[in-house]
């Protein structure tokens, strides 16, 4: 018996901090969508648990029990699953890869298994991007990431990822962030009749991460100038909290454009052309 999921790169296109709660904990209000591109998950039943990693980006992934794909078979119940992780995406890189794999490997194992997914309070044990990562369509996150809400109607977007090749811890990030009470986004969210309109909204909304990245990392500030300097991007952001960055273009063509220049200029940064993932086929 084995089973099989996708586990897509997750994009914080707003990210707000409004708060810090008694037990230090951030509150957020990000609106997040999925790439279809991402990392995938295999299972087969075993006598024992064990964990396997390759793909192209699989270097200096630990592949040791505190791995949270292994954490989330554990989570579950699943102590007899030979599980394979192939990484595509680069790892401490802000759109969500170590979540999504641990909720790739949730959705499998269940299939394989017949056990019910874990509720949402067990899943912030893993990290509080698990339960929006469990239903990768486009949400808004509030709270520390237990509260997720569909976002109905949202527009294909064409837009292309760029990783400067710099890992940016998240506490460190969190640590360098001066206001920890920002206002949150207007409340219902408008509609976007196209990728103009949400990108004319998004340039009034903030990654409040961006800044205090960007002093740890001044590379993540020469890929936001790289993509802004795109005639056809109609905004650049940092995803999360560092490193990859986003252009939304006007359509793909332009995405895919914008991507092969950027490739030729930049050699040794990881740059791919995304369209926003929304499927139940995971």
């Amino acid at each position: 018996m084995a089973a099989e999921a996708f586990a897509p790169a997750k994009i914080n296109l707003t990210l707000h901090v409004t708060g810090r709660r008694a037990d230090g904990y951030h509150l957020l209000d990000s609106l997040v969508v999925f790439a279809d591109v991402g990392d995938r998950v295999a299972v087969q039943a075993d006598t024992g648990l064990s964990l396997v990693i390759d793909g192209p980006m699989a270097a200096g992934v630990p592949p040791g029990d505190d791995n949270l794909v292994l954490r989330a078979a554990r989570l579950i119940g699943a102590d007899g699953a030979a599980i394979r992780l192939t990484k595509h995406l680069p790892m401490a890189a802000g759109i969500g890869g170590g979540s999504s794999d641990a909720a790739a490997t949730l959705r499998a194992l269940a299939r394989l298994t017949g056990r019910p997914l874990p509720g949402r309070e067990a899943l912030l044990a893993l990290g509080a991007d698990l339960p929006v990562c469990m239903e990768p369509f486009p949400q808004r996150m509030r709270g520390i990431g237990e509260v997720i809400a569909r976002v109905p109607d949202l527009p294909t977007l064409a837009m292309v990822l760029v990783n400067p090749g710099v890992h940016v811890p998240t506490p460190a990030v969190f640590r360098a962030l001066t206001a920890k009470d920002g206002t949150p986004m207007p409340d219902p969210l408008p509609h976007f009749a196209d990728a103009a309109e949400l990108a004319g909204f998004l340039r009034r909304q903030r990654n409040d991460l961006e800044a205090p990245a960007i002093r740890l990392a001044p590379q993540i500030g020469a890929a936001l100038q790289a993509l802004s300097a795109r005639a056809d991007c109609l905004i650049a952001r940092m995803s999360g909290s560092g490193a990859t960055c986003f252009g939304l273009f006007p359509d793909q063509g332009a995405a895919e454009r914008a991507a092969a220049a950027l490739q030729v200029t930049y050699p040794n940064w990881w740059v791919c052309p995304i369209r926003n993932y929304e499927s139940r086929e995971l």
